[in-house]
C-alpha cells in the first residue's frame, strides 16, 4: 500500500501511538488489532476530542492549534525533539523556544572538549553560563573551577571583575559585541524571563552594562577574532568559532583557536605545566 507523503503529521502520530504500551498507561490490554494506545486513549490522555484526534491521524479539519499539538506531545510522552518534529509536520515551523534550565553534560560532551588539548572550549546556556570547559579554557581564559556556580556567567565576570577588564584589549568593544550576543540569544531560547533577575543585578552594580542594556543592540556571536592580554603569554589572538549542540539547544559550544604556529606552542607549554592559571574571559 502506497504512502500518502501529504499526510505526514497523521503517520507520525500511529507511529508513535503504536509503540505506546497500553498497560504502562493503565489501559486493560484486551483484544487490539494493532499494538499501542487506541485513538480514544491518545485523545483520553490528550485531553482533545476522540474525533478531532481521528481527524488529524486522517489529515482531516485543518491544522491544529499549539495548544492541541503541546497536548498531543505529553499524551503521547514524546520526546523535546519529537515534539519540534511535530510541529514543523503540523505548522511548517518549530514551536515557540521554552526554555529550560540545563540538565549538566555528559562525559562524552566534556570529552570533545579534553580533545581539544590548544584550543581553550566551553560550554554555555542561552544565559550565558559556563557549565563546561577544558584545560586550555582554563588556562588561558578562567578557571572556572575556582569560581563559585553563580559566578560562572560571562555577563558577570566582564561587568564586575576587574582583572577580566583589564584582559581585554579593547573591553568596551567587547562589551558591546557581548551584550547585544546574549540579548539575542536570551531570546532566541525563549529565555527572557530567566535573565530577569541578572540584568537587575548587572544594571544596579554597573553603569556601563545598564546603558549597553537600554541600546537595545543584537548581535550574532558567530566566530571572530579575540585579542586578550594574558600576563604569562603577553598579548595573544585567538580565533573563535560558536557552534550548536545537536540534541542540546540549551547549549553552545565556543572554540578558540590561536591564531598563530607560535602561539599555539605558547599555549600548549602553559597547558602542560602542573599549575596553569587563566586569568581572561571570552566575549
Amino acid at each position: 500500500m502506497p504512502i500518502d507523503l501529504g499526510n505526514a503529521l497523521g503517520h507520525f502520530l500511529r507511529d508513535r501511538r503504536a509503540r505506546l504500551d497500553p498497560v504502562t498507561f493503565g489501559f486493560a490490554p484486551g483484544r487490539r488489532r494493532t499494538p499501542g494506545l487506541r485513538r480514544e486513549e491518545v485523545a483520553q490522555r490528550s485531553n482533545i476530542s476522540p474525533t478531532w484526534y481521528t481527524w488529524l491521524e486522517q489529515g482531516r479539519g485543518g491544522a491544529p492549534s499549539t495548544d492541541v499539538l503541546n497536548r498531543l506531545a505529553s499524551g503521547l510522552m514524546l520526546t523535546e525533539f519529537e515534539r519540534e518534529h511535530m510541529f514543523i509536520l503540523a505548522l511548517g515551523h518549530p514551536p515557540e523556544p521554552r526554555y529550560k534550565e540545563p540538565e549538566g553534560i555528559t562525559p562524552r560532551l566534556q570529552r570533545v572538549l579534553d580533545a581539544l588539548p590548544t584550543s581553550p572550549a566551553i560550554l554555555r546556556t542561552a544565559t550565558w553560563d559556563v557549565v563546561a570547559w577544558n584545560r586550555a579554557a582554563a588556562t588561558v581564559l578562567t578557571d572556572y573551577s575556582t569560581l563559585p556556580r553563580e559566578s560562572r556567567n560571562i555577563l558577570r565576570l566582564m561587568f564586575l571583575n576587574p582583572r577580566v577588564r583589564v584582559a581585554q584589549d579593547d573591553w568596551l568593544r567587547v562589551a558591546q559585541f557581548v551584550v547585544a550576543s546574549f540579548r539575542a540569544d536570551a531570546a532566541r531560547a525563549g529565555a527572557t524571563a530567566e535573565i530577569t533577575q541578572l540584568v537587575e543585578e548587572l544594571s544596579g552594580n554597573s553603569p556601563e552594562f545598564e546603558a549597553l542594556w537600554r541600546n537595545n543592540d543584537i548581535a550574532s556571536h558567530g566566530d571572530g577574532l579575540k585579542r586578550l592580554h594574558h600576563p604569562v603569554l603577553g598579548p595573544i589572538e585567538l580565533e573563535f568559532s560558536t557552534f550548536a549542540v545537536e540534541g542540546r539547544p540549551d547549549l553552545t559550544l565556543m572554540i578558540y583557536n590561536p591564531s598563530t604556529a607560535e602561539t599555539t606552542e605558547a599555549v600548549r607549554r602553559l597547558v602542560e605545566k602542573p599549575d596553569p592559571a587563566g586569568l581572561a574571559i571570552p566575549g
